[in-house]
């Protein structure tokens, strides 16, 4: 697959749950907060892998810094 087209791939809550090693439920809770970017399609979440990638970037920096701020 092309770099495109795994951008654009759309993952269930459960392949980003298993990425992030958190419960389904806890990635459709974010989706529904905005705290991590979803599409609804009917009933079903799911989540682009771009949008994925750019969540755990985004915690990874909030983590670092907090860990800067801390010392």
């Amino acid at each position: 697959m092309g770099k495109d087209r795994e951008e654009l791939r759309l993952l269930t809550p459960e392949e980003a749950a298993e990425r992030l090693k958190v419960s389904p439920e806890t990635i459709k809770k974010w989706c529904r907060e905005g705290k991590l970017r979803g599409v609804k399609v009917s009933v079903l979440w799911r989540i682009r892998q771009e949008d994925l990638e750019s969540f755990i970037q985004d915690q990874k920096r909030k983590h670092e810094q907090a860990w800067r701020d801390s010392k």
